[in-house]
């Protein structure tokens, strides 16, 4: 048991090490660029996924909502993935592919920055919503794992773990999103 331990910590360690390298940082802080740019102009950041990607969701809109390290004002956020009522009704009268494009079509502004998570890049439900943010003029982003998959394809803008492994590539996703979360309020509101 001792040996998985290590070996487990070893693998989240070289992930971490690779997205050191280009052309990581710079996504990272395009993408950061462009949430600040939105709330600059008025806009929000709408954000969603799935299981352990749907917490990252809600974590990330949680920390704008409220604050990650500074003491700010409150910042638009919503992850899609909070209303219980909202998620059930849309599953049970259209599909639970559609329970984030029927959100993205009531709050999506040409402003928000959309961003779908998804580790394999092709979660049905989080492309569907990419494409439906894009078509309302908003600018979107996919976290996924290697390659993007189609929500990569789908997106203005992919952030693609390199790995295929699911718990590093959503150990991966926090860990950007938090540093993301710094990089919007430093920019924002200074150190």
């Amino acid at each position: 048991m001792i040996n998985e331990i290590g070996t487990q910590l070893q693998a989240h360690q070289a992930l971490l090490a690779r997205l050191m390298a280009e052309p990581y940082p710079s996504q990272v802080q395009a993408l950061a660029e462009r949430i600040i740019a939105a709330y600059r102009t008025g806009g929000k950041l709408v954000i969603f996924g799935n299981g352990g990607s749907a917490a990252d969701a809600q974590h990330v809109a949680a920390e704008m909502v409220s604050r990650f390290r500074r003491e700010r004002p409150a910042l638009p956020a919503i992850a899609l993935t909070t209303n219980t009522s909202t998620l059930t009704a849309i599953g049970n009268d259209y599909a639970y592919d559609r329970v984030f494009v029927r959100q993205v079509e009531a709050i999506v502004a040409a402003q928000d920055v959309v961003i779908g998570i998804t580790t394999s890049g092709n979660s049905p439900n989080v492309v569907a919503a990419l494409r439906a943010a894009h078509e309302r003029g908003a600018w979107t982003a996919a976290l996924t794992g290697e390659g993007g998959g189609l929500a990569g394809q789908a997106a203005d803008f992919c952030l693609a773990m390199p790995s295929r492994d699911t718990p590093r590539v959503q150990e991966a996703h926090i860990t950007l999103l938090h540093i993301i979360c710094d990089l919007v309020e430093a920019g924002l509101y200074g150190a």
